[in-house]
């Protein structure tokens, strides 16, 4: 029996805009299975506001139960996310969080595009959201959607009629959406697209409710639904051997980052949509009143004709007999007088002739990387799995400049491999994501490039075009060129073939923290991206600053071999914060991009460039303490942080919470939403406790009210309250309510100063209640909210203290933000005198 998993990666739509994925590998069933979706001439848009909002239950069923092209359009890619399996974070968190919608949509069919809105962090009210994306920009980006796909019908995953009532982004995702469902078909609406598409109008647009919306299952029951569709997305596909309930779980699966993992399901399950606009279609089909057939296209009927004849009298034993009438039906879409028709669905039937013939067309690079001006050589792999009489005439490598003709008649499941070496161009465009080139705005990446916005992906720098004559019809197949090879513990793998600069630089810590005028050395690594690479490292910094020597040369034989230079970088007196930045001269060309490679087992792998530097403070800072007990919780970078200011971190498990274990440290600290994740903590508050009863200091960062690992009694020794309060203007006034409490005053003076410059958000998941014993040190509040004093709360137990802060030190930290720091340190000082505790830690 085959593996519904392994199935499920082949059905892919076949006008999706993956690159360097394994090549499609389809059987007779899901060759069928496409069949229908090209027979069938309608278009779905799904909009929500970021990654795993989606709804993979219904994208599934419009894919595969109404074999509609179905597009989710994701407002951002979630950069102000959490990530629960790795390090990346904001950009490069959306960078992953992007492949992981493109996984999802592998499985469930559907498509992906993205406006160019910045997932900033957590929006109370649209208004906020719209202001800092720029509302026209991204409401352009939407429009640009619904011109660019044409969809019949639009379905909003939120509600734009209640703002306030949830994530800001949630509803001016829909509000953007409801006013493009209009401006799509106006010409004076952002009349520069036209250059490209055409105006449009959807036929009707709808809200995906449920009952949560309504507060209670009841409340929904009782609910008017005269104006809403039931739809049972629970659909058994025979010919798939999946219910659309597993599909959409399997997709949803691989949101892995936000930890969204989940089992399958099967049996009837409903989905309720709402008509916002346009008329109210009959007998629960979205599509009732369009058109979806092949007489919707001017000249489209005789495509159709051959079409749903093959479909009726389908081959699942042997689909290569019908490819001479595949072919005879892309020779009369070729005649279509409508370009998005013409061009949706050659893309499509292109696909369904390359498998019913059992062609395999593949273009592997030998490396998985090469530079502008490098020689390249691509292996070409091309063979025939049927008895048609089918002739390789040419092969371009689109990008390269370059082409060979073979002429060569290809026989029956013979193999041929054919060879191609070129030199890259030099003005070949670097691999990186697109939207992260240039600098953009809190809200809005920049991206002025039209055809470029709203593509889930950069294009690949290199393509190989197959020119097969099948039949007597040459027709051009397209095939991305990757880099296959294997590794003894995992197989056979395929990565995108990524175009790099010679030469990348990093420095590893991103913020460099001087607590006193010492100078530090700093290590700069410098990567080769090509054989004997030459030259010289010299480090940018900003004014009163010194740095030691002025330039380093290098000399680096191997490509993917790496060296480190060091720097001695000398701070000012006074406080001050710039940027440092390698920059690697080479043959008297600069290069100034840190290389960043994501990969996952469950994505393909990504290479980024991004601006080498790193974010240098002075600040003086005082300390009490020095060795810190870390329990990491779902992953930040707060312990390299404390290490900057001369705290020896530890970090620790929850087996090492053993009674007297703890007291050799001067703290403890919990990781941000340790509660959420770790299990064992349930067993260990005593011992927590304990340590703190006897003198020492416990500081709990956030964690997600209502979303524990376990049922805590209490996360802490009195009663606390978590609720899901935030302050998510990061620039919002803060007061300070307890001027003599030591947290504001030893052994740094705090000040509201402190709180300027701070990044994305003040923090989250205050708590609302607690009891006497608790101080709070701090008020703040959001415009038009009451302010509230639960984002730092400190209570003394025993001999020690507890804290429990919500403020986002996770984020501020590793952002250099001063007054973070400080703030940090008199947590971690709290109760200590100017003499630092005698420990006997080891290192």
């Amino acid at each position: 029996m085959r593996n519904p998993w392994v199935l499920f990666l082949c059905i892919v739509v076949s006008v999706s805009n993956l690159v360097a994925q394994k090549p499609d590998k389809p059987s007779s069933s899901e060759i069928y299975h496409d069949l229908q979706k090209l027979n069938f001439l309608g278009t779905a848009l799904y909009v929500a506001a970021h990654p795993d909002d989606e709804n993979t239950s219904l994208i599934s069923y419009l894919s595969n139960e109404a074999n509609a092209r179905t597009v989710y359009l994701s407002m951002t890619r979630g950069d102000g996310g959490q990530n629960l399996i790795g390090p990346e974070l904001r950009e490069l968190l959306g960078v992953l969080r992007t492949q992981e919608l493109l996984a999802a949509r592998r499985i469930d069919g559907g498509e992906q595009r993205f406006t160019r809105a910045n997932d900033f962090g957590f929006s109370k009210h649209p208004n906020e959201t719209l202001k800092i994306w720029d509302k026209d920009k991204v409401l352009a980006d939407v429009v640009w959607t619904i011109r660019q796909i044409k969809p019949d019908v639009i379905i909003n995953r939120f509600n734009h009629r209640t703002p306030g009532s949830t994530h800001g982004h949630h509803t001016s995702s829909a509000m953007l959406s409801m006013e493009a469902f209009d401006l799509a078909n106006d010409p004076n609406a952002y009349p520069e697209q036209l250059d490209h598409t055409t105006t449009w109008q959807p036929k009707r647009i709808f809200y995906n409710t449920s009952w949560w919306q309504y507060g209670s299952r009841e409340n929904f029951e009782a609910a008017d639904k005269s104006g809403m569709l039931k739809l049972d997305v629970g659909v058994y596909y025979p010919d798939l051997g999946l219910s659309n309930n597993e599909i959409a779980a399997l997709a949803r699966s691989q949101h892995l980052c936000q930890g969204f993992g989940m089992m399958t399901s099967r049996g009837t399950s409903e989905e309720y949509i709402e008509l916002l606009k346009g008329d109210m279609p009959k007998n629960n089909d979205l599509f009732d009143g369009i058109n979806t057939t092949w007489s919707r296209v001017a000249g489209g009927e005789p495509v159709g004709a051959i079409l749903n004849n093959i479909e009726a009298n389908f081959n699942f034993k042997d689909p290569s007999v019908h490819v001479p009438e595949l072919v005879k039906a892309y020779q009369l879409l070729q005649n279509v007088k409508e370009p998005y028709w013409q061009e949706l669905k050659s893309k499509q039937l292109k696909d369904i002739i390359l498998a019913s013939a059992g062609l395999y067309l593949e273009a592997s690079a030998e490396e998985g990387s090469t530079t502008p001006g490098s020689t390249t050589k691509v292996n070409l792999e091309v063979v025939n799995r049927s008895r048609l009489p089918i002739s390789l005439k040419k092969v371009e490598l689109i990008g390269g400049n370059t082409s060979i003709s073979p002429n060569s008649t290809l026989q029956n499941n013979e193999k041929q491999n054919l060879e191609i070496s070129f030199e890259v161009p030099v003005s070949t465009a670097y691999t990186s994501p697109y939207w992260l080139n240039k600098a953009g705005t809190l809200g809005t990446y920049a991206v002025n490039d039209q055809l470029l916005i709203g593509k889930p992906e950069t294009p690949s720098a290199l393509t190989a075009t197959f020119f097969l004559n099948i039949g007597g019809t040459e027709i051009a197949f397209d095939k991305p060129v990757v880099h296959r090879f294997s590794k003894p513990e995992k197989g056979e793998l395929y990565e995108p073939l990524a175009v790099l600069p010679a030469a990348t630089s990093r420095i590893d810590e991103k913020v460099l923290i001087f607590a006193t005028a010492e100078s530090k050395d700093i290590n700069v690594k410098v990567r080769a991206g090509k054989n004997n690479v030459a030259g010289n490292v010299s480090l940018k910094h900003p004014a009163g600053w010194s740095v030691t020597p002025a330039n380093i040369p290098i000399n680096i034989p191997q490509k993917g071999q790496e060296v480190t230079v060091t720097f001695k970088v000398t701070p000012p007196n006074s406080d001050s914060e710039g940027i440092i930045a390698p920059l690697v001269t080479i043959g008297g060309k600069t290069f100034g991009k840190e290389l960043v490679e994501i990969n996952y087992d469950h994505i393909p792998k990504q290479s980024i460039l991004m601006p080498s530097e790193a974010k240098i403070v002075r600040m003086n800072i005082q300390k009490s303490g020095e060795h810190i007990a870390y329990i990491m919780g779902a992953g930040d970078e707060v312990p390299e942080s404390l290490e900057q200011i001369g705290y020896q971190v530890h970090l620790i498990d929850t087996d090492d919470l053993q009674p007297g274990v703890l007291d050799k440290y001067d703290a403890v600290v919990m990781g941000i939403r340790a509660y959420n994740v770790l299990d064992d903590l349930k067993y260990k508050q005593p011992v927590l406790f304990e340590y703190v009863k006897n003198g020492g200091t416990m500081i709990v960062q956030y964690n997600t009210a209502g979303r524990w690992a376990s049922q805590f009694e209490n996360i802490a020794p009195y009663d606390l309250t978590l609720s899901r309060d935030r302050v998510t203007d990061e620039n919002s006034e803060v007061k300070i309510v307890a001027p003599n409490n030591p947290l504001v005053n030893y052994p740094n003076a705090i000040k509201e100063s402190d709180f300027d410059g701070w990044v994305q958000e003040r923090g989250l998941y205050f708590p609302s209640q607690w009891s006497s014993e608790f101080t709070p040190i701090l008020s703040m509040g959001d415009e038009g909210e009451s302010a509230t004093e639960g984002s730092i709360l400190v209570a003394p137990y025993g001999e020690g203290h507890y804290i429990y802060t919500g403020l986002s030190f996770f984020r501020e930290l590793p952002a250099g933000v001063s007054g973070a720091y400080k703030l940090f340190a008199n947590m971690l000082s709290i109760g200590k005198s100017e003499v630092k505790k005698e420990s006997n830690v080891k290192g």
